[in-house]
């Protein structure tokens, strides 16, 4: 579904333009640097209108975020949403995942969080997927080994096909679910999670790790 254009959107993003990174490819290699006083280095591609961005962001103060999003409308509302909160530890980009390497330096992050992506569910579309083997790729040039990588999709096909992926490119994979909250809310949701979940649609979920885990 198309978002709708946002009103007052020039002015809007202005408002908030502390909060976004508008040449992120010179922070290459010395993020820790340009944010010292942080113990990890966390990324999420996709925040979308930044409900979890926020929410993680509040319950873990000691984490610098840096959250990618391309669809200005939506990264609005997220930007937004964390100003309100007075939150200091997140910084928003607008960026294509595909060119990670250019913004980010081998080994330089500590966790990718990758939230109810596009499933591109036409055959031909699936190097488009996130979860594709050419951005697994990139992801383990730009995490630290041992490092996480936590999925979450409404998308059971979606679900499943990045699960061999990430099982046949050598990750571990655990905490491996097809229904998250079938105990009770389980973790921060973002807002179409809240949607599916009110709606009794199950959250498919598993965490990755570089270079290797246990599959459960």
């Amino acid at each position: 579904m198309r978002m709708r254009k946002k009103p007052n959107l020039v002015p809007r993003m202005a408002a908030c333009e502390e909060l976004l990174v508008k040449e992120p490819q010179e922070n290459k290699g010395s993020w820790r640097e340009a944010f010292p006083s942080y113990k990890e280095l966390h990324l999420e591609l996709g925040c979308g209108k930044g409900r979890f961005t926020a929410g993680m962001a509040k319950e873990n103060p000691e984490v610098f975020f840096i959250a990618v999003e391309r669809v200005p409308d939506a990264m609005v509302v997220a930007m937004e949403r964390c100003k309100a909160e007075g939150l200091t530890n997140v910084r928003f980009i607008d960026f294509d995942a595909a060119n990670l390497l250019d913004i980010f330096e081998e080994n330089e992050i500590d966790r990718i969080y990758i939230n109810f992506p596009d499933p591109w569910k036409k055959s031909r579309q699936a190097k488009r997927r996130l979860t594709a083997p050419g951005f697994l790729k990139l992801y383990e040039v730009v995490l630290k080994p041992g490092s996480e990588l936590w999925f979450k999709s409404d998308n059971r096909p979606l679900w499943l096909w990045s699960v061999e992926s990430f099982s046949q490119n050598g990750w571990g994979l655990y905490e491996v679910t097809t229904d998250l909250h079938a105990n009770g809310e389980t973790g921060v949701m973002t807002d179409y999670e809240m949607k599916f979940h009110a709606e009794g649609v199950p959250i498919n979920r598993f965490v990755a790790i570089k270079n290797g885990g246990s599959n459960e």
